[in-house]
């Protein structure tokens, strides 16, 4: 070639590479934080229009915007400082060799009672500031090894005690529902649904011991999963009651919690009460999102927990809808469900108040560099809300649990309500339980007299058996409300099939008003 065509030829070339490149910076200014789903990142990182350190930063700005300026959500307890570091390492792994894993470059938002190498975990307690666990909590360690990030820490009630609304020691204030900002976002993990619904990361980790995962995912819009007991590890998990705690994924939509779900579920030699999930799991619970999947379903409409004088009326249309989508769908409602245990048993008696032996036991497990080494000491040192102080006096003064009649009485009570959950179900030869997650909307802040209608803890913590939350509209103009889907156990395969079909046939959610796209 003559050095005058070089000439001719080498502009050409250099307006090519600054055209490609144009097209580049402009599909990665078109990639929106807001909404966006796991494939959606993996498809912007595959085509290049996107790196994980630009990803980590837009979400970053986004919680500089929102969560303690402008609406103030006030979800956001610590920030990983090394956040931007690990995904500037992705970013040279990816172009190395690809993907790292199947959640390469996922920023999650993690709940303040899970343990976490690179942030303090305090369980929302001043008692606990700044404690440093010597390991990954075992859910983490295994999205770490898939490629996430562990984004931040969010914000809890205290020592996860309450189910109506997220308020500790640690950060003052509450946590603000995104879709009305006088409102609760149900507690105890609602800085992680706060966040999640406002977009400040792409999924999130709850846990729930009654209620935590699901109460505040429905009144947030979002998906939360309880699985079976022993299906996912409850090791480097701040206990409440360890018989009852399970963490699990909050999402915006079903496939990104059953992404994470399908990551963190499974035996854990740390975690004895894993061991029965052996043999128990699919190879990939994402098999289960299949459209159809509510083809044939039977669905059992428990009334019990729903009636006309217990429910808000918009909260009863919603839910009579939804059985209507789900009947459109192929599924084959048994409206005539009842378990008479439901009425029978009181739900206060179905939980043992262990509180003072988990504690104990987890607080030990920190070794010596442990803020505080026992319950005893969390009251003495006077670092908490006033809010539970009556609690945590009640459970120091708790019996040993060989001698303590309550707990007698909740194992007698959780296993006549399992065995008759369970007939129940065969008898009408149903596949699942459907109601409302909760039976009102959000509350306002501060309000805990007029109704909860919190339905999380009258069947799945007490069985044992999983239960799903999906977005199933909203109530008086903006308020979000949950569809739960209930199932035997290791129905999880069941349960996701039910709430993917719901969920594509209804997509109620929608992002909230308050925390806009970024100028």
């Amino acid at each position: 070639m003559t050095h005058a065509r070089l000439r001719l030829i080498a502009p050409l070339l250099v307006l090519a590479s600054g055209l490609l490149l144009a097209a580049h910076a402009s599909a990665f200014q078109l990639f929106r934080t807001e909404e966006a789903t796991i494939a959606d990142i993996q498809a912007a990182l595959k085509a290049r229009t996107l790196t994980c350190r630009a990803l980590v930063q837009m979400y970053l700005d986004r919680i500089e915007a929102y969560d303690k300026k402008g609406p103030a959500l006030n979800a956001i307890v610590a920030i990983n400082t090394d956040a931007l570091k690990t995904a500037a390492a992705l970013d040279v792994k990816y172009a190395q060799s690809g993907p790292t894993g199947p959640l390469h470059c996922v920023p999650i938002i993690v709940k303040d009672n899970y343990d976490t190498v690179d942030m303090p975990t305090s369980a929302g307690s001043l008692s606990l500031k700044g404690s440093i666990p010597p390991r990954d909590a075992f859910q983490v360690r295994k999205l770490r090894e898939a490629g996430a990030i562990m984004l931040v820490k969010t914000n809890m009630a205290e020592f996860a005690f309450d189910p109506f609304e997220t308020v500790g020691s640690l950060l003052p204030g509450y946590t603000r529902n995104p879709y009305a900002l006088e409102r609760v976002t149900a507690g105890s993990s609602g800085g992680t649904a706060a966040a999640v619904a406002a977009n400040f990361g792409t999924v999130g980790l709850g846990t729930d011991t009654g209620n935590s995962i699901r109460g505040p995912a429905s009144h947030t819009s979002l998906v939360g999963i309880r699985s079976t007991m022993g299906l996912t590890s409850r090791d480097g998990i701040v206990p409440l009651f360890l018989d009852k705690d399970i963490g699990g994924p909050m999402a915006r939509t079903v496939t990104d919690a059953v992404a994470i779900f399908d990551v963190i579920a499974g035996y854990d030699p740390a975690d004895p009460v894993t061991a029965a999930s052996q043999g128990k799991r699919p190879d990939s619970y994402m098999k289960s999102l299949v459209k159809d999947g509510l083809q044939g379903v039977r669905l059992g409409v428990v009334r019990q927990l729903f009636t006309p004088q217990n429910t808000d009326p918009e909260v009863m249309k919603r839910m009579e809808q939804a059985l209507i989508d789900l009947q459109r769908q192929g599924a084959q409602v048994v409206d005539t469900f009842r378990v008479a245990e439901i009425d029978d048993i009181p739900p206060a008696t179905l939980f043992c108040r262990r509180f003072k032996f988990d504690i104990n036991e987890y607080l030990a497990r920190l070794g010596p560099s442990a803020p505080v080494k026992s319950l005893e000491e969390i009251i003495k040192s006077t670092k908490f809300h006033p809010s539970i102080e009556k609690r945590l006096i009640d459970r120091q003064a708790e019996p040993p649990l060989a001698e303590n009649q309550w707990c007698i009485q909740a194992a007698e009570n959780t296993r006549r309500l399992r065995d008759a959950v369970q007939k129940a179900m065969d008898d009408a030869r149903v596949d699942a339980l459907v109601y409302p997650t909760w039976a009102f909307p959000p509350r306002l802040i501060g309000d805990l007299n007029t109704p909860h209608g919190n339905n999380s803890p009258r069947l799945s913590p007490p069985t044992g058996f999983p239960a799903i939350t999906v977005p199933m509209g909203f109530v008086h103009g903006t308020l979000p409300v949950g569809l739960q889907v209930f199932g035997r156990a290791w129905s999880e395969p069941t349960l996701i099939k039910i709430v993917y079909a719901y969920e594509q046939a209804t997509r109620h959610r929608r992002p909230p008003a308050s925390t806009p796209p970024l100028p």
